[in-house]
């Protein structure tokens, strides 16, 4: 895989983790990756690692004069020809569906306009709570690329659906969306 940079949004969760190989898997691959991660992610993953696997700054501020002066938002969207948040948490989706813009990340999304992918994981009852289903029939509808999630054991000592996809699984929907703009 070669070719197009990507933005790899990373959400809050312990799946974060698994993030960190998907973007070693794509920059491998030869695909240039700019990470962008909320403040809840640096909780569970450094942005050290990020930095390291993608060889480039992490963006994490919404105003970054130094790095962006336009806005981290703006640049990083119109240099970007795809969007990958990579854990999307509960609380991302519901952002997304609603609008809403209060960090980098979530700003980022609504200013982008190429293909989006998300990568849900989160606690199986969070995974079938109503409110979620709403807001992942709403991204569907909105042309976002869902991966996963898949069943299997969690953070939370159970089994269930709710794991965010193997990170080749998203590559391989990552590369499917390249091929076909």
């Amino acid at each position: 895989m070669s070719g197009p940079e990507i933005i790899v949004g990373v959400t809050g969760g312990i799946a974060a983790y698994k993030s960190a190989e998907l973007v070693s898997h794509l920059v491998q691959s030869g695909v240039p990756v700019n990470v962008v991660m909320t403040r809840a992610a640096q909780a569970f993953v450094g942005k050290a690692t990020f930095a390291a696997l993608s060889g480039r700054p992490v963006a994490h501020e919404l105003f970054d004069s130094r790095l962006y002066p336009l806005g981290a938002h703006i640049a990083l969207s119109e240099q970007s020809q795809l969007l990958c948040i990579a854990p999307a948490s509960a609380d991302f989706l519901s952002k997304a569906v609603n609008g809403v813009a209060d960090d980098l990340l979530s700003t980022l999304y609504l200013a982008f306009s190429g293909p989006v992918v998300m990568a849900p994981a989160m606690n199986s009852s969070m995974w079938s709570h109503p409110a979620v289903k709403r807001n992942t029939r709403q991204l569907k509808e909105d042309g976002v690329h869902l991966v996963g999630p898949e069943a299997g054991w969690l953070s939370c000592r159970n089994r269930g659906l709710g794991r965010m996809a193997d990170p080749s699984t998203i590559a391989n929907e990552i590369q499917q969306l390249l091929d076909s703009v």
